[in-house]
């Protein structure tokens, strides 16, 4: 059904390019060209209906069906599907591994700006106490 469609609309909208093509313009006669109307209506002329613009007026309706309804095909087939997200498999959340300090190299001055983390206490070792900035001065 779906590519049936398709193919009705392709030639369809094969069929509209032709036929808007071969039509001739409103101001098409000598007076058009130098830029006359031929008539006082808002729009020009009106003649009857020539058979190529009964043409382009059922084309029309038929490319605007088949549009329609391809639309509709293309939603109804669009929810049969399952998204990634489900069937993606369900892992539990990975266990965080513990923080390292980066290694310190004995005899090295540490940086004035940088701070350094402070060593892990581990068997054998006390931990260490860090001291607290001195206070600022409340300015008056």
């Amino acid at each position: 059904m779906y590519i049936l469609l398709w193919i009705v609309h392709v030639i369809v909208c094969l069929f509209l390019i032709i036929v808007v093509l071969l039509q001739s313009g409103k101001a098409a006669d000598l007076a058009g060209a130098f830029g006359g109307m031929g008539s006082q209506t808002a729009f020009g002329p009106r003649g009857s209906a020539t058979l190529l613009s009964k043409a382009t007026t059922i084309s029309a309706i038929l490319f605007m069906v088949t549009s329609l309804s391809l639309s509709i095909v293309a939603s109804r087939n669009a929810g049969l599907g399952t998204s990634v997200l489900e069937s993606a498999p369900k892992t539990a959340p990975a266990k965080s591994s513990p923080v390292v300090p980066p290694p310190t190299i004995p005899g090295q001055q540490p940086n004035p700006g940088v701070t350094q983390p402070l060593p892990m206490p581990g068997a054998g070792q006390q931990p260490i106490q860090s001291t607290p900035a001195p206070a600022t001065p409340a300015k008056k």
